[in-house]
């Protein structure tokens, strides 16, 4: 049995370090599947390295860490254009593979290639006999004008959270991963808003009705639509084009 994550780019995880920390903690198998590409091999292969040095450091096997998007045009900030090859390949790389349960980004207009692998991750947990997904807050703008948003802050149109507190070890191991990705720019920002949730509020998870990915995230103008100006109805046909495809079989 395997707890399966579905994520869109490297460093993903680090946002579900809890979750990755307890699954090892109760002896669970983890596997770790990254959806979008990137144009540049050095990049691919660097950011590879830094995830799979991320989760040596947490007692999981590196090579748990498969990048399931290379070569399916799935790029970077464009998955939602190649949904049916990555789904194929996240299929191909379950073949075998026993889903106990999906752990993915969370419905939320924050990034459309996170938002994509929610919807993928209900497909697939739909072809596997319905195993539970869980969803994980990375970043959404909810109610708040630009440059600002919430970083792991759940939204209320997800459901109940489970919720608890860090304590200060778990909140110091948390805050020393992040070294694992220092090249990336986006966690100067994000870093900081992630850090005061979990401080002030906890880290919380959601199960995915499968429902919600046939609906806007939240009302208003989406976090992605405003920061990467990839309008939601582009984002909506694409997604409802994968959705209409007549079959989609579960892994073999």
């Amino acid at each position: 049995m395997t707890r399966v994550w579905i994520l869109a780019h490297f460093d993903d995880e680090y946002c579900g370090l809890p979750l990755i920390d307890q699954a090892r903690a109760n002896g669970e198998d983890q596997l770790f599947l990254y959806v979008a590409d990137y144009a540049a091999d050095a990049r691919r292969s660097r950011r590879l390295g830094e995830t799979r040095a991320l989760l040596g450091w947490l007692g999981i096997d590196p090579a748990r860490a498969v990048h399931v998007g290379r070569g399916t045009g799935a790029m970077d900030g464009a998955v939602h254009r190649a949904l049916p090859a990555a789904y194929a390949a996240i299929q191909a790389a379950l073949a075998g593979v026993t889903v106990e349960a999906v752990v993915c980004p969370a419905w939320e207009g924050g990034h459309m290639d996170h938002d994509m692998c929610c919807l993928l991750a209900s497909e697939v947990a739909a072809a596997c006999g319905g195993a539970p997904v869980e969803m994980i807050s990375l970043y959404n703008g909810k109610g708040l004008p630009a440059p600002f948003f919430h970083g792991g802050r759940a939204l209320p149109e997800n459901g109940p959270r489970t919720l608890w507190v860090l304590p200060g070890r778990e909140m110091a191991r948390w805050m020393l991963a992040v070294r694992f990705f220092w090249r990336e720019r986006a966690w100067l920002g994000l870093w900081p808003a992630m850090f005061w949730t979990y401080r002030r509020y906890g880290f919380g998870q959601q199960r995915l009705d499968p429902a919600r990915v046939r609906g806007r995230p939240h009302d208003g103008v989406l976090l992605y639509e405003r920061m990467f100006k990839v309008p939601y109805a582009e984002v909506r046909a694409a997604a409802d084009g994968f959705l209409s495809r007549s079959s989609r079989p579960g892994p073999a």
